[in-house]
């Protein structure tokens, strides 16, 4: 990079500091709601919250991976705790050997079911209920682009 850097101005500074603390303290928030009440992190709720949504409960694990921003040794560390709780079994994909699925089990469903509702009572209480519907629908819009090009950066590495 040449020349004079071009600086964030009074109201982008604001804008950028507001969204390090919501990145960088809501998980930490959320967490800390997980771990008391359920003893899981929010990464390992999202996880099985994805692997629940799906209709036969089982994922690819770099599909797992690349939903849950993560990457797959990460995530295999992961498979591994949950396989030791009963909450996931992994085996090859029958489509294509390369590839391990990962399935939710019944007491893993169970345990995404029972950790759930405070969950979502508390995203509510800190994402959506301090925002108006329009405020919701232009934070969504803005935050869908953000992702986007976030994304598109961290595939092109």
């Amino acid at each position: 990079m040449t020349g004079t850097p071009q600086w964030l101005d009074d109201e982008q500074q604001k804008l950028w500091q507001d969204l390090r603390t919501v990145v960088i303290a809501l998980p930490t928030l959320l967490d800390r709601q997980l771990q008391r009440d359920e003893g899981i992190s929010n990464f390992e709720y999202g996880v099985m919250a994805r692997l629940s949504m799906t209709e036969t409960h089982t994922m690819r694990l770099s599909d797992l991976a690349a939903q849950c921003d993560s990457t797959q040794p990460r995530l295999s560390k992961l498979m591994v705790r949950f396989e030791q709780q009963g909450w996931v079994t992994r085996r090859p994909d029958p489509d294509n050997g390369r590839y391990t699925l990962a399935t939710l089990t019944d007491a893993g469903l169970h345990k995404v079911e029972d950790s759930a509702p405070a969950h979502v009572e508390r995203v509510r209480q800190l994402v959506f209920d301090p925002l108006s519907a329009a405020q919701q629908r232009h934070l969504g819009a803005a935050l869908s682009r953000i992702a986007a090009l976030v994304r598109e950066q961290l595939d092109s590495r």
